[in-house]
């Protein structure tokens, strides 16, 4: 059966109200956003709706290698394991907003695998020596201490017998981080778009990495995170899809186009690229346009879910069919607040039947 995730945002919220309701509605998960000057601490929210919910599942959406020491993200991301009885997901990529506003582009390649790879030894409870887990910053090594013993590596020593592993979950959108990504993970999650000819893409690019290290499908879980606009008004959904795609699509084209792209894919992610702005991000309830120039419609409706319920439930299950057990939704739970009951169609008719299909 098909995971079906809520993506996080920066007002996503933290009451226990609001973390039972969205339970209530079948959400398999709810990630939290990770981009200290734009959104609340994700662990501070994902630590109420573990204690208010029974079912749901947990993750950062996502978090990063810089603005926390590795050993601190796992450690934020075993407890909330801990405290939810085993429903916490690690959700990381290179880095974006989080990044951008303290001056910085996403983490290099090479540091990013590095990171996935640490954590994935701290999660598992294992132990990473000092020398090859780096520096923690300015301050003098732990060898400079007067002491008769001292650690000689990093390990989170307090995780309780029995616990089970958090899955750690990479956010990936070129083929460099796909292919480093999925060998090691439990959980990829493709920013690519909704365009299938670009999701066979980035599932051959994973396949092909696993395949290269002698593994094959199983003990990985391929996901995608896809704008989905559903309205029963054609024009209506439209209009919100225009200015929710840009933030997405982004990541595709910030750093060099990635994948399959077409005239015009490649006209739209160029405008993208030249004219997104930055100060606007996170803000997917804006009706201002957070893109210079007008991306055309046959673009948006390629790259997103957009259309009635019976249409976005047509264009997800195609996608699944090509291989993905996850679906994280951006845009449910950020539409205007005039959309009335048509703002809960998703979660009413194109959910449960996504379950039954």
């Amino acid at each position: 059966m098909p995971e079906i995730w809520r993506a996080g945002g920066s007002n996503t919220g933290a009451t226990p109200e609001l973390a039972r309701a969205i339970e209530a509605e079948g959400w398999d998960g709810q990630m939290f956003m990770d981009s200290q000057c734009l959104s609340a601490d994700p662990y501070a929210q994902m630590g109420v709706w573990a204690c208010s919910t029974e079912r749901i599942r947990l993750s950062t959406g996502v978090t990063n290698p810089l603005t926390r020491n590795l050993a601190v993200t796992a450690n934020a991301a075993a407890t909330i394991h801990a405290i939810s009885g085993g429903r916490a997901v690690l959700g990381i990529g290179r880095g974006d907003s989080a990044l951008a506003y303290l001056g910085h582009a996403p983490v290099g390649l090479k540091r990013f695998e590095q990171a996935i790879r640490h954590l994935q030894v701290l999660l598992s409870g294992g132990e990473i020596p000092f020398d090859e887990f780096g520096s923690a910053g300015d301050a003098p090594s732990v060898h400079s201490l007067s002491l008769g013993n001292r650690p000689e590596g990093v390990r989170l020593k307090w995780l309780p017998e029995g616990l089970s592993k958090v899955p750690l979950d990479v956010a990936a959108t070129g083929p460099k981080v796909i292919a480093m990504s999925a060998p090691v993970a439990e959980r990829v999650t493709f920013s690519v778009g909704a365009d299938p000819e670009r999701m066979r893409w980035a599932l051959g690019q994973a396949r092909r990495a696993r395949a290269d290290a002698g593994l094959g499908d199983a003990g990985i879980s391929y996901g995608a995170q896809l704008v989905i606009v559903c309205h029963p008004d054609e024009q209506t959904a439209m209009d919100v899809a225009m200015h929710m795609a840009p933030p997405l699509a982004r990541f595709q084209t910030m750093q060099g186009q990635v994948g399959p792209a077409d005239a015009t894919a490649s006209e739209n992610l160029g405008k993208i690229r030249e004219g997104y702005d930055m100060t606007e991000h996170g803000n997917v309830a804006s009706k201002e346009r957070i893109v210079g120039g007008t991306l055309s419609p046959e673009f948006v409706k390629r790259f997103a879910v957009v259309g009635t319920p019976g249409h976005c439930f047509e264009r997800l299950r195609e996608l699944m069919a090509l291989g993905l057990e996850r679906i994280v939704a951006v845009g449910p739970g950020f539409y205007p607040a005039d959309w009335g009951e048509a703002a809960g169609l998703f979660a009413k008719e194109v959910l449960p039947a996504l379950r039954t299909g």
